[in-house]
């Protein structure tokens, strides 16, 4: 079945796979990476010519929470790295339907809210390249204080602050940034860059449009229509965190279109709606951020890897709740490989240990 008359034109189908490599060499225009997105994702600045003017307002648009890293008695060790090297930056990124819960302390309470998506966004310590790392939400895990509980009670259960501790007392990697993002508000974004191109697997309707097999061009409505469904994909929310790395994935291409970077009014507007949809903790101002992004400067979407950390499947907890079960045995290299910022190496030296984000997404 053929997509609708009134829906967006179909781009030719692109090969998207995520196999990561070495940056290209720099392009004449320059342009920063600031990473954090969800969904992704990824924020880009014109860094050479940013004005304070321009600082000023967008550091206005993002909404931040109280620092969740002073409470915690408990870290995971910081990574050792050689003298006159830099170590990754790591940011756990959670996707919530509402960043204001995780921003106005105020409107927090136990049982407010769970995250909905749960990501660790590295850039590695020489800045050459990026992995994104999901976490099913369902993930059966030991929540500090808490006992056993899937991974995403710990936001509802303590906030930002317990989320970081069981994410770094499951994986041993050390969290230097959080940041929110409010889920639906990518909508905007999506619409803000003329739509995403995602590479369906099958025939499927979205948002009442009917798409065909193959890259198609969604509008925002629609790429978020993608990625909340789940019951009828047959891997539920495996299928579900796959879809939504997609959309990130495809968000960062256009961010980095020529259409994008290369047009003022446009970039600035771009960046404008990004920062309206994000929350970060106190830590992460905009001069932490403007020095990241010219840090990553060189970064391309081919530089990004997109995974899911493995599971042996899914089960049920003894109190009857459906859940994921991950597979430890798995888990522990690819940890590893976080915690000491050696995930291009892993990925490289052990092919098909993790299972990366395909071109193409059921």
């Amino acid at each position: 079945m053929s997509q609708d008359v009134d829906s967006a034109p179909q781009p030719e189908p692109k090969d998207t796979a995520q196999v990561p490599r070495r940056r290209p060499a720099r392009r004449a225009w320059r342009i920063a990476l600031l990473a954090s997105l969800s969904v992704v994702l990824v924020l880009t600045l014109a860094a050479a010519g940013l004005a304070l003017w321009v600082r000023t307002s967008l550091a206005g648009n993002i909404e931040t929470f109280a620092d969740p890293f002073s409470s915690l008695t408990s870290r995971a060790p910081e990574q050792v790295v050689a003298e006159g090297s830099s170590p990754a930056t790591n940011i756990l990124l959670l996707g919530s339907d509402s960043r204001a819960v995780a921003a106005d302390p105020s409107q927090w309470h136990v049982g407010a809210q769970r995250a909905d998506a749960i990501m660790i966004v590295q850039i590695s310590g020489d800045r050459q390249s990026m992995s994104v790392m999901s976490i099913p939400r369902d993930s059966w895990v030991e929540v500090p204080g808490q006992g056993q509980n899937k991974i995403n009670a710990a936001y509802s259960l303590g906030g930002p602050s317990l989320m970081v501790a069981t994410v770094e007392q499951l994986t041993g990697v050390r969290i230097d940034h959080v940041v929110i993002a409010d889920f639906a508000a990518l909508t905007r974004l999506t619409d803000e860059i003329g739509g995403v191109t995602i590479n369906l697997a099958s025939e499927q309707v979205l948002a009442g449009t009917t798409f065909a097999a193959g890259a198609q061009l969604l509008n925002g409505e629609q790429a978020l229509a993608y990625t909340r469904e789940r019951a009828s994909l047959p891997g539920g929310d495996l299928d579900r965190v796959r879809r939504q790395q997609a959309w990130m994935r495809a968000i960062v291409s256009g961010a980095l279109s020529a259409d994008t970077v290369s047009n003022p009014v446009r970039l600035y507007s771009f960046l404008e709606t990004v920062t309206s949809t994000l929350a970060v903790d106190e830590g992460l101002t905009i001069d932490t951020m403007q020095s990241l992004a010219l840090s990553c400067r060189d970064l391309r979407v081919g530089d990004i890897a997109f995974m899911t950390v493995p599971v042996s499947g899914t089960g049920t907890s003894p109190d009857g709740q459906s859940i994921v079960v991950l597979d430890t045995a798995a888990d522990a290299p690819l940890f590893e490989a976080f915690a000491s910022d050696t995930v291009e190496d892993y990925l490289e030296v052990n092919p098909g240990a993790v299972e990366l984000l395909p071109a193409t997404v059921d």
